[in-house]
């Protein structure tokens, strides 16, 4: 449990660095406005991450679950959630779940905005 812990938290300590710098980066190109591009730009880059470590793993590695924990879980969960949100998306659609793609979608997105306006006016 103590192999798996760590590897997780190694794995998402470097997608927690690499969110951060990517968010200077794009911060540092974009105007006030704009300045979403960062997560916008960290959720592209870890849904496409999770997409060649989720597939090199299954065609070479696929009980590996060391890697599973350093590089999807951990890294990809540090740099965004949104890879493993899209990840799940595509695998409901993949198997044809379509009410439950659609309903998990939309729930997440409207109770996720919602939380975040609830949580705010609690504190303020």
């Amino acid at each position: 449990m103590w192999k798996e812990i760590l590897y997780v938290g190694i794995g998402g300590g470097m997608g927690s660095i690499l969110r951060f710098l990517t968010s200077k980066i794009m911060a540092h190109y974009a105007r006030a406005y704009f300045l979403f591009l960062g997560t916008f730009a960290a959720n592209v880059i870890g849904c496409f991450l999770i997409g060649i470590f989720t597939g090199w793993m299954l065609a070479n590695q696929p009980d590996n679950q060391s890697f599973r924990l350093l590089f999807i879980v951990g890294f990809c969960g540090g740099y965004t959630t949104f890879s493993a949100f899209a990840f799940e998306n595509l695998r409901l659609l993949e198997l044809g779940q379509w009410w439950l793609f659609f309903g998990y979608t939309l729930l997440s997105i409207a109770l996720g905005i919602s939380a975040v306006w609830v949580g705010m006016k609690i504190i303020n």
